[in-house]
Parts: C-alpha cells; sequence; structure tokens
C-alpha cells in the first residue's frame, strides 16, 4: 500500500532544481527508464532514474533542469 504525505510532512520536504549531468539506459527497470545524474549544486550530484525513454532521447535530457 502506498502512503501519502500529510500536509505536515510534506512541508518538510525540500524541493530544489538540478541540472541533469549524465544518462545512461537502465535495462534492469521494470518500464522503458533512464538513469539520470542531477547536480543539485551544494546538495551535490544523486543519482535517480526516470521513465521518459517514450518522450525523451538520452542526449536531450543533459543539461535540462528538474525539480527533485
Amino acid at each position: 500500500m502506498e502512503h501519502a504525505l500529510t500536509w505536515a510532512e510534506f512541508e518538510k520536504v525540500h524541493l530544489c532544481a538540478g541540472t541533469v549531468v549524465r544518462v545512461e539506459p537502465f535495462p534492469e527497470a521494470r518500464k522503458p527508464a533512464w538513469k539520470l545524474w542531477v547536480d543539485f549544486g551544494p546538495h551535490g550530484v544523486r543519482k535517480t532514474s526516470a521513465q521518459v525513454r517514450a518522450l525523451y532521447e538520452k542526449d536531450d535530457l543533459v543539461g535540462r533542469q528538474i525539480v527533485g
């Protein structure tokens, strides 16, 4: 069962913009996805994934900004 955040929990979440600096295929994913490395400046480079392979090619993502 998924857990939805309460408003009090959501207020503690830190969201910031970061720039995608590296993209690799993610063949182990259940649904087609990319592995992304995102530079959040003072918060460092963080690794995540995105199921957007049907929408974006690898080279289309490098340099884009995302919120994390």
